[in-house]
């Protein structure tokens, strides 16, 4: 072998080590990086079980979605499972707000299809007796409550919220929308805020931060679990109720 069929070996060699190389590396991060921070998105299911009570007394509802801190009467099953919940589990009540069947409601939300938890937060009022309550799911039993709550790979800012009863009517002041990058941590915090005006007998709860900035929330995704619920201080008619108030933090695999 001449040294210039030599020289053209060791380079053609070369070349083709270099675009090997390149190859497996270009591989590699594909592989490695579907989202950010080099992790994958989440897998299981995120049943959310939402909760309905009310009062006839005070002619009073709210919900829950994550089981209050000090009230297992107001529980709820909400969970991160690998398998979908069907049946709505929620707690019996105090005997003075009860639970409403037609406004539970439980959605399981496949964590793998998409990058992004667009929880969507719609709350429902009656001026006539200053009644409000909040779905973050399609009530099992009346879809004119309906949300747009959803995994997905597109976020979402505006929520879709259904037109209500008539009597009960979309509040644009607390609905909003909230679109979690599941790959931005390694845990979903979700905060329970729920508030209570006295003079007006009536609860209001909130998860999703919402124009109403005095009732929000902590709720994210983040590399650390929250222990702690991480609430707005309401508007001085309506205060925080700690008993009812909750954080539950989710491990996202």
């Amino acid at each position: 072998m001449t040294r210039r069929t030599l020289r053209r070996a060791r380079k053609l060699a070369l070349a083709t080590a270099l675009g090997l190389c390149a190859a497996l590396t270009t591989a590699t991060a594909t592989a490695a990086t579907p989202g950010e921070g080099g992790r994958a998105a989440a897998s299981g299911y995120l049943n959310l079980h939402q909760c309905a009570y009310y009062a006839a007394s005070l002619d009073d509802h709210f919900s829950t979605f994550i089981t209050p801190s000090a009230d297992n009467r107001y529980a709820t099953g909400t969970r991160i499972a690998a398998t979908a919940d069907t049946t709505v589990q929620c707690g019996p009540g105090n005997g003075n707000h009860d639970p409403v069947p037609v406004l539970h409601g439980v959605k399981a939300l496949d964590l793998a299809t998409g990058r992004y938890l667009n929880l969507q937060q719609c709350d429902y009022y009656r001026a006539a007796s200053t009644d409000r309550f909040t779905t973050l799911v399609t009530p099992s039993g009346d879809g004119r409550y309906s949300t747009g709550t959803k995994v997905s790979n597109t976020p979402e800012t505006s929520p879709t919220c259904g037109p209500g009863n008539g009597s009960h009517v979309p509040n644009p002041g607390l609905t909003g929308a909230l679109a979690l990058d599941l790959t931005a941590g390694s845990y979903l915090n979700l905060h329970q805020c729920v508030y209570y005006s006295e003079r007006l007998r009536s609860h209001l709860t909130s998860v999703v931060t919402a124009p109403d900035t005095r009732y929000r929330t902590g709720t994210k995704v983040s590399r650390t679990a929250d222990t702690r619920p991480d609430c707005g201080p309401g508007n001085g008619d309506y205060v925080l109720v700690p008993i009812l108030t909750a954080v539950k933090s989710f491990a996202l695999s």
